[in-house]
């Protein structure tokens, strides 16, 4: 015996999917300290997005919003007919009242029992694919910079490393650290060292 509660809780299952996969990818986010495993994370964050566009567009019963051929040209000889050609030059879809009458008189018209799903949300996703798309391949190539600075993509190690490094490192240390006077690089030159300032 199913609940009237329990059948609308199974029909929004493309709402229950998208909060699993966005749970799924926020834990990812938060609970692993893998840089790889966090841009994972975000992927799947982006894709649960998606999808609750994407499924909001779709009406139930819908096709796609393209007028097939044969109802153009049924449309386009009923609005000829109707305004006895002169205003045979309106586009399909802004037919003035005066061709078809009230908005009544629109189911008269071939293919008005059709339903379109809403194109927008797809066509916003088209260009939020393309960017995530980008926005992972840049996480991946400072991920691989950090691999080769640090030696390690987990974020604790990399802490660690840079709470016990304070100074530079061998290979930074001709940026910072003049060789000849052990002073600080940019320091002035009448700036006694240590060394001076004992004598």
């Amino acid at each position: 015996m199913n609940s009237p509660a329990l059948e609308q809780a199974a029909g929004l299952y493309n709402y229950w999917i998208v909060i699993v996969l966005m749970m799924t990818g926020f834990y990812i986010v938060l609970a692993r300290r893998n840089l790889i495993k966090a841009v994972i994370g975000l992927n799947i964050f982006q894709t649960s997005v998606f999808l609750l566009y994407v499924t909001m567009g779709k009406v139930r019963g819908g096709t796609a919003p393209i007028i097939p051929p044969e109802v153009a040209a049924a449309q386009a000889k009923v609005m000829h007919d109707a305004g006895h050609g002169e205003h045979s030059t309106h586009a399909l879809g802004t037919v003035s009242e005066e061709i078809v009458g009230s908005h009544a008189a629109h189911a008269d018209l071939p293919g008005a029992d059709i339903i379109y799903s809403n194109p927008l949300p797809s066509v916003l996703m088209l260009t939020a694919i393309v960017v995530g798309i980008a926005t992972t391949a840049l996480a991946l190539a400072l991920v691989v910079r950090i691999r080769e600075d640090y030696g390690t993509i987990e974020e604790d190690r990399i802490l660690e490393i840079d709470r016990a490094d304070g100074f530079p490192d061998d290979d930074d240390e001709d940026q910072w650290i003049d060789t000849d006077t052990h002073s600080l690089a940019g320091s002035s030159p009448d700036t006694p060292t240590d060394s001076e300032s004992v004598n």
